[in-house]
């Protein structure tokens, strides 16, 4: 076995769909539409990996309550410190450089469109 997606509902499909592209470099690898059910499924990928986000939007939801089950996602990069720089210089809602008691920053968090929050965490 192995894990094959996650899944968040997303309000504004294209604004997540700038967002994840702008950010990491997603790519979309399939799009399924159901529109007599109103809704939309579009799959990301990250180059190389074949795990995906998929991306719901179901038509004229107006927002989604995150709750406080939800914790976050996490992407890994060898590159931590210039990819922080780049979203923020990009102007994106990101926290500062962080890490573990005692251990050097190696994480900081992006909050996407909806409110979703992504762990950007050194690769390991």
């Amino acid at each position: 076995m192995k894990m094959a997606h996650t899944c968040v509902r997303v309000k504004d499909l294209d604004a997540s769909l700038d967002f994840y592209t702008k950010a990491f470099g997603f790519e979309e690898s399939r799009r399924r539409d159901f529109p007599d059910a109103k809704f939309t499924l579009v799959y990301l990928t990250l180059p190389g990996d074949d795990y995906e986000l998929e991306l719901t939007y179901n038509y004229d939801h107006p927002g989604y309550d995150l709750g406080d089950g939800y914790g976050h996602i996490a992407i890994s990069s060898d590159d931590v410190e210039g990819l922080h720089a780049k979203h923020q210089e990009a102007g994106f809602n990101v926290t500062d450089l962080k890490g573990l008691p005692g251990v050097p920053p190696s994480y900081y968090f992006i909050i996407d469109p909806d409110g979703y929050k992504i762990e950007v965490i050194r690769e390991r």
